[in-house]
């Protein structure tokens, strides 16, 4: 399986992506409070911006998804 070596900026691209996942996922696992929908609190979803933009992935999904599957291959992912 190839390995991808990945820049300090794409790491965290990559990481922060992933803990923001691990928040939407546990949001909506949660219990169900009368109908509120599940809320990510706006600091995980700036973290994952901020991340992007420093690794000039911003806007550029396709290159962003290719890194993380290099670096994450496992299902379950996204």
């Amino acid at each position: 399986m190839p390995t991808a070596v990945l820049t300090e900026h794409e790491r965290a691209a990559v990481q922060a992506y992933l803990r923001l996942l691990q928040t939407v996922r546990a949001a909506f696992d949660g219990p169900p409070d009368g109908g509120r929908p599940p809320m990510v609190p706006p600091a995980v979803l700036a973290e994952a911006e901020r991340a992007l933009a420093a690794a000039g992935l911003a806007g550029n999904e396709e290159e962003f998804f290719r890194l993380l599957q290099a670096w994450c291959p496992e299902p379950g992912w996204a």
